[in-house]
């Protein structure tokens, strides 16, 4: 778990679940290697939802993985870690204490930061300052065994009023994208 040495803020929540995960994502082969059904989605989600970026995420003890990406330009890295707002390009993985998709596979819950500047225990994480995240919206990706995956989430670099109908939406499409991959395997 990861605090901010100024005001003592739990950052990373702490994740039991993620050695069990890294194992299910295994068996599910999910977890290590983009894929162009999950780039595809991700691209609907962005335009569903109406954000410049948008992932399909897989959690790890230590990292994020986007196994699937939406950018506004189509410009994403290589493997290349985190997201780089001022050159426009996107990498494939984030550190686990960056962002706020480790909460909401943790908290098994949606979450909604319209300004993330405006709930002081998101607005010290590390992509507010070093990538310019202001907006975020996830939902989390629980499979019929009860584990939670992953997230499907969109990010914007300005604040982005959501509303219950994004919540519903990206919550429907987290359903959606988990009866996809119980299909699949």
């Amino acid at each position: 778990m990861t605090y901010d040495p100024t005001g003592h803020l739990l950052l990373t929540p702490v994740d039991k679940e993620a050695s069990s995960r890294v194992l299910r994502l295994r068996e599910l082969g999910l977890g290590d290697a983009p894929d162009p059904a999950f780039d595809a989605f991700a691209d609907r989600l962005a335009e569903t939802i109406g954000a410049a970026y948008s992932m399909v995420n897989f959690i790890d003890e230590n990292r994020q993985f986007f196994a699937g990406l939406h950018t506004p330009e189509g410009n994403i890295a290589g493997p290349e870690r985190g997201i780089d707002t001022k050159e426009g390009r996107v990498g494939r993985y984030l550190d686990r204490d960056h962002g706020y998709c480790p909460h909401v596979v943790v908290r098994r819950r949606a979450l909604v930061l319209e300004d993330v500047r405006d709930y002081p225990r998101f607005a010290g994480n590390p992509v507010v300052d070093e990538i310019g995240i202001r907006s975020y919206l996830g939902a989390p990706l629980i499979d019929g065994t009860g584990m939670a995956l992953g997230t499907i989430c969109v990010v914007d670099t300005e604040p982005h009023p959501w509303g219950r109908a994004g919540l519903g939406a990206i919550k429907g499409l987290a359903r959606e994208l988990i009866e996809q991959i119980e299909a699949g395997a």
